[in-house]
């Protein structure tokens, strides 16, 4: 069984810094395998008509990411804030004359992607070697100017503090013209923080990361010489598919994740899950695709 302090889980979730974000998901990371059916995709999904699961929920999300990204035009990529870098051998396979960086802070999770990347049959091993697991934060990335012509952070700006440090160091490795593409849990509405803690409730604390306001986004983007393209808010085909998909499967999921976890913990996520349908009901979160290209 995965044993978690709570004293230490409460501290992660409240300074929420670098270190306390890669200790908080290099413990959880195995949770969110364990809800999704084993998919190592680490996402929320983009639940469509015909989806009825969370592995095909997290690839569509990643397959539309990479279309609004424009993939196939793309020469070099960095996929900031990677995981288990299971987005980038998707695109890998879609896209196979690719180069793509995958930036990540927890060198833990890139033990796991190595793996992944090596045992993963279906990726040609020609190209194999052109998905590189980068060491790295948001903010410095070890990249010279104009060298990469896409940016893709999927389900990962949430967690980079101060946003604008990653916004700024994207403009600088990117190259004029480039795209960026920005997939986050965002809020919609300006409150001050004591409002905004009791408006949250429980995802106060299981949101392990900043509850970055939609137009501060676009606003900061624009500032550090980007133009906003498109923003595309899928909140209503995330929560609320991902709470029905949860509530059905319950019984099974506990099960489950109580083999693993203290029991208490299977119903804070499943209260959390409940919290998130209820404020994206109320339009006060929600999920947005953000494209943006690098202006001249």
């Amino acid at each position: 069984m995965i044993l978690i302090n709570p004293l230490k889980a409460f501290l992660w979730s409240i300074r929420r810094n670098q270190t306390d974000v890669i200790h908080l998901y290099d413990t959880l990371s195995p949770l969110m395998r364990i809800t999704s059916e084993g998919s190592n995709m680490l996402n929320f999904g983009y639940w469509t008509d015909e989806i009825k699961n969370p592995i095909d929920a997290q690839i569509n999300l990643c397959t539309l990411t990479g279309k609004i990204a424009e993939l196939e035009t793309a020469k070099k990529l960095l996929d900031v804030g990677s995981g288990l870098s299971s987005p980038s051998i998707l695109w890998k396979r879609y896209y196979p004359s690719l180069k793509i960086f995958s930036i990540n802070t927890s060198f833990t999770q890139h033990l796991i992607a190595k793996k992944l990347k090596n045992v993963d049959l279906k990726l040609s091993k020609k190209y194999s070697t052109d998905i590189s697991l980068i060491n790295s934060t948001s903010s410095k990335m070890p990249f010279i100017k104009e060298s990469v012509d896409r940016i893709i952070s999927l389900e990962s700006a949430q967690h980079f503090s101060p946003l604008t440090n990653f916004i700024k160091e994207s403009n600088f490795v990117l190259q004029s013209g480039g795209l960026m593409v920005i997939v986050i849990p965002v809020i919609t509405k300006p409150l001050k923080f004591t409002e905004n803690l009791l408006k949250l409730g429980i995802l106060s604390f299981t949101w392990a990361s900043e509850h970055y306001l939609i137009s501060n986004i676009l606003s900061i983007s624009e500032k550090w010489g980007f133009k906003v393209l498109n923003v595309i808010n899928i909140g209503k085909d995330v929560y609320s598919p991902l709470k029905e998909y949860y509530v059905n499967n319950r019984k099974k999921l506990k099960q489950i994740v109580s083999n693993k976890y203290d029991p208490i913990l299977e119903y804070i996520l499943y209260r959390s899950i409940l919290k998130m349908d209820i404020l994206s009901k109320e339009n006060f979160i929600d999920y947005s695709i953000i494209k943006l290209r690098k202006l001249s």
